[in-house]
């Protein structure tokens, strides 16, 4: 069975420096609003259908959430959508926002 990799920060943002790679964050509206990783994609359950329906399959998925907890299920549930290369934010934003604070 396929399952999901943990990412550092260091290497996400390696990472994120693929134009294909794609960055989803699950955390809510206000939590996104006052910062979040740029390029980032907010994604809820009133849009997640069609980010499923329109995005990029083969493009390697990093899913980020407050500490990297939530994001590993999530992560799960787009490798069974069918995501081929996916990975959850260790430490989440808060972590990211250690690592990288002044890339946001």
């Amino acid at each position: 069975m396929k399952t999901f990799r943990n990412i550092s920060a260091a290497d996400a943002h390696t990472l994120l420096a693929e134009p294909r790679a794609q960055l989803i964050d699950i955390r809510d509206e206000y939590a996104f609003n006052e910062g979040h990783i740029e390029r980032a994609q907010r994604i809820d359950n009133n849009n997640v259908g069609d980010f499923i329906a329109t995005a990029d399959k083969a493009a390697p998925l990093i899913v980020c959430c407050y500490h990297g907890i939530s994001s590993q299920s999530a992560a799960q549930f787009f490798i069974e959508q069918g995501f081929d290369e996916v990975y959850s934010l260790s430490g989440g934003f808060e972590g990211w926002k250690i690592s990288f604070p002044n890339v946001r």
